[in-house]
């Protein structure tokens, strides 16, 4: 599908949000609009913490709705993102497909700045909702810098318009090739409210920026 095609996609409204196109084919754009968040210097002492085999995702973690699941919340956009075991407390801004057809970035020159992709369910709905971040910026780490060091058990928390707080636990953290990423098995929905938390990671040139996407998987665990 070609970038005009997936505007006129985004373009459709579908009261009271835009239409979501499948994840077969955001899953490339979304990867390839990630690349964006590759001008990161890579010059620092130490590079952002990379995610240990076993915090792994495993099918045992992830059965989908788990006795005790909130029940999902109603359509309401993201504005806040906190995750207090690596000192994440952000705004969220909306952002959608740019004119190339790529994911738009959160803009690299604030580096505590966290995007809500928009072409997905809002964090609480049932569904798989993104939020995307940079690692890291010519000045130094961002938003996301470390995200690979989260553990199973870490909790997300996103603030909502409706002044609700929904509340993810982290279930795995990954990193995949940019070039073999598995759209499938990250955006698909498990059948109730869950999250990806995406940023940049892997190894690093100067050439090419990451050659990664370090992602966490967390479901909703709590609504306040």
């Amino acid at each position: 599908m070609y970038a005009s095609e997936l505007a006129d996609l985004a373009d459709e409204e579908e009261p009271p949000r835009r239409k979501r196109a499948p994840w077969g084919v955001i899953a490339l754009v979304l990867l390839t609009g990630l690349a964006l968040i590759r001008n990161g210097s890579g010059e620092f002492d130490v590079g952002p913490p990379q995610p240990a085999s076993a915090a792994a995702a495993r099918s045992s973690l992830a059965p989908g709705t788990l006795p005790g699941t909130p029940s999902p919340l109603p359509y309401s956009a993201p504005n806040r993102v906190s995750i207090p075991t690596i000192r994440v407390a952000a705004p969220v801004m909306a952002v959608g497909l740019a004119a190339d057809g790529w994911v738009a970035a959160p803009p690299p020159e604030d580096p505590n700045l966290a995007g809500w992709f928009t072409g997905a369910v809002t964090p609480g709905e049932k569904g798989t909702a993104v939020i995307v971040g940079h690692v890291d910026n010519r000045q130094g780490p961002a938003v996301f810098y470390g995200l690979g060091a989260l553990k199973q058990g870490s909790r997300v928390e996103v603030g909502r318009e409706d002044g609700k707080t929904a509340v993810f636990e982290v279930y795995g953290v990954e990193v995949f090739e940019k070039n073999n990423f598995p759209g499938d098995r990250v955006y698909a929905s498990k059948g109730a409210p869950e999250l990806r938390v995406i940023t940049c990671g892997g190894g690093f040139s100067k050439q090419n920026g990451y050659d990664g996407n370090v992602v966490a998987f967390a479901r909703l665990v709590e609504v306040r």
